[in-house]
């Protein structure tokens, strides 16, 4: 997608996920593309339709969200684009966790009770609900691994003031109690996010994607409980297949390692699986539209002249 030139483009930096393109100073267009990453690495397969997946329910997402803090979004001109303002970044992920599962369960497995600053209770197991929904912030790197790091370390290294924080925590906990609210009529449980954020002059604004399945983790709420209690793992809709897949095959992003093949049979099913979390969580059945056309882009464009103009 890097050879598409919008009206008055000023730059483009290739995510991991998305292509981003800078309009004017104010300005981006996202294209959410079928690339897909786990532990840091893009991993070598496109998987169709999931950047139509991650796009559009990010879009519900932002809406139904849009009350509890500004967000970033201004239109949806095609399915797998967005156009919105133009934030300066906090180089942080605000990882919120209801649920003591993912890198939280690692670490604690680990012996380590103690995940950037907050200590976590004895007694917990493998996807347990922890008392209260914690925060475990990490670094937002530009290239290579993201780090965990604390509420003091973020404001010691200068990456947030005291009071921004404030503001930062205060929205992630509201924006995840919204998040649990929006599940669980759907039968399901957001165990853990993240969320990213930006600011335009003194103004905090929500950035990015919200509560899809690669910033997110989901269980099914039908048999939860009694799993936790028979020790039986629970059925979720997130990217941690793919996680797991690639531990199997002994890959975890670490020098030296190499990503395992990853056969059509199994595309498909990582395929299958984004779709299975958008019908779920939306409620709606998908429509495909995975292709970047020349109508698309003109749609794209068609927004974007218009903003240029008001």
């Amino acid at each position: 997608m890097s050879n598409i030139l919008f009206p008055k483009q000023s730059g483009f930096y290739k995510g991991k996920v998305r292509d981003v393109y800078s309009i004017g100073e104010n300005l981006l267009v996202m294209i959410a593309s079928n690339r897909i990453s786990a532990f840091d690495v893009i991993l070598p397969r496109l998987i169709p339709f999931k950047g139509q997946v991650l796009n559009q329910i990010a879009a519900l997402m932002l809406e139904k969200t849009k009350d509890i803090c500004p967000n970033w979004l201004i239109s949806c001109p095609a399915p797998q684009a967005s156009i919105g303002y133009r934030c300066n970044p906090f180089k942080i992920e605000m990882v919120v966790r209801g649920n003591l599962v993912g890198h939280a369960w690692r670490t604690y497995a680990s012996g380590k009770k103690v995940l950037c600053g907050i200590t976590m209770p004895d007694g917990l197991k493998e996807n347990d609900y922890f008392p209260q929904p914690i925060i475990t912030p990490s670094t937002k790197a530009a290239e290579g691994h993201d780090e965990d790091i604390s509420r003091e370390e973020i404001i010691a290294q200068g990456l947030a003031t005291a009071s921004e924080w404030d503001q930062l925590e205060t929205y992630a906990l509201a924006l995840f109690e919204r998040g649990r609210t929006i599940a669980k009529e759907r039968g399901l449980i957001l165990a853990d996010t993240k969320y990213e954020f930006g600011k335009i002059g003194d103004t905090i604004y929500l950035m990015d994607e919200i509560h899809t399945p690669d910033s997110s983790r989901y269980f099914y709420v039908d048999g939860f409980e009694e799993r936790q209690q028979s020790g039986e793992r629970q059925k979720q809709l997130s990217k941690e297949f793919v996680r797991e897949w690639l531990i199997a095959n002994n890959f975890m992003g670490k020098e030296g390692q190499t990503v395992p093949d990853m056969t059509d049979e199994w595309v498909n099913t990582i395929s299958r699986r984004y779709i299975e979390l958008y019908e779920r969580v939306t409620g709606e059945k998908f429509e495909p539209s995975d292709i970047m056309e020349d109508e698309t882009i003109s749609k794209i464009e068609s927004d974007i002249n218009k903003l240029i103009m008001n």
